[in-house]
């Protein structure tokens, strides 16, 4: 099984490594559970986020030419940023318990494909994307994040780009500029402003995104508007932005992303090599995702490779039909 990525760093000897992959793993695992229909394995687990994700995962095996990928997970839903504002994202309900299996599944993918994964108690996916992606741009790499979330926007620039990991769209600055009125640089500033209700983020009440932008246009930044709330001729924005300034400064907080984790291996160590390939045929096998297994056995075959493994038997059928309408599913989104 033979990747652009691999073939191109076969043949660079001395050049300096130039693309860094950094997925985001937990945001695409709940994009996968509810873009594909029910499916199950032959033992009757759940697994349509599984296969969503093993899709998307050959894909960027194939087709990439980085040299460099990680997958990034979150762990636990507390981090830091509960001890900052105790509310912050608690409202989200626990999540389905048919995906609640699949979790194991999907990090069992990644190692399948032999693909290196990081995570780390106490910060979130975003924070350790923002601290590889920050230190491999600032020594020269282009880095690509696979993720659909925008708060990662705010890191978008100087070598760093965003991709959707469904559309495989990229967004850059003007992209940013659409969405939020503002370059990525003042993206953390305009949230802070207009909130965030799928995270618990407060904000300042009856601030959206629009008004936000505009008033950081007008006053330059949020502690500059803040000091100068009293000059605001509408009352009631006057009175929110006074009345709720402590809790601007904490949205702030809340939405700015770390880039300075402690983390423990430097991403020079995301090298892309090829996979077991047992290893990833056995566990395509006990998935029974018979479409992906076909097309990784017919690249091991082109890649030299003779893996002595049968489709497994006994997969109901409706749930081979099933992976398969995902499978094209998956493919026509991205």
């Amino acid at each position: 099984m033979a990747t652009k990525a691999m073939e191109a760093a076969a043949g660079r000897k001395t050049a300096a490594p130039n693309r860094l992959i950094l997925i985001d793993g937990s945001g695409y695992i709940f994009r996968a559970y509810h873009a594909l229909p029910p499916m199950t394995r032959p033992d009757g687990t759940p697994v349509n986020a599984v296969y969503g994700f093993t899709s998307m995962l050959l894909k960027f095996v194939d087709d990439s030419e980085s040299e460099y990928l990680c997958v990034v997970f979150d762990t636990a839903r507390k981090t830091f940023r509960s001890d900052i504002y105790a509310d912050y994202k608690a409202h989200r309900p626990p999540p389905p318990e048919d995906l609640i299996p699949q979790f194991p599944l999907i990090r069992e993918s990644v190692k399948a494909f032999g693909l290196p994964t990081v995570e780390m108690e106490g910060f979130e996916a975003d924070d350790l994307i923002a601290t590889y992606a920050r230190a491999a741009a600032a020594d020269g790499l282009e880095v690509t994040i696979v993720s659909s979330d925008k708060d990662l926007m705010q890191l978008v620039g100087n070598g760093i780009s965003l991709q959707d990991p469904m559309k495989g769209t990229l967004i850059g600055p003007d992209q940013v500029k659409e969405k939020f009125g503002v370059g990525p640089d003042m993206v953390t500033q305009v949230q802070a402003l207009a909130g965030d209700s799928a995270d618990n983020v407060p904000g300042v009440p009856g601030i959206g995104v629009k008004t936000a932008a505009l008033l950081l246009e007008e006053y330059g930044d949020l502690e500059s508007l803040l000091a100068r709330a009293g000059e605001i001729k509408q009352p009631k924005r006057r009175q929110n932005l006074q009345e709720n300034a402590d809790l601007a400064r904490i949205s702030l907080d809340l939405v700015t992303l770390r880039d300075d984790v402690p983390v423990d291996r430097s991403y020079d160590s995301f090298m892309l090599e090829e996979p077991d390939p047992q290893t990833l045929i056995g566990f395509l096998e006990a998935q029974g995702f018979n479409t992906i297994l076909a097309r990784v056995r017919a690249e091991l075959a082109t890649a030299g490779h003779l893996v002595e493994h049968d489709l497994v038997e006994g997969a109901d059928k409706a749930d081979q039909a099933d992976t398969a309408d995902a499978y094209a599913l998956v493919q026509d989104e991205a």
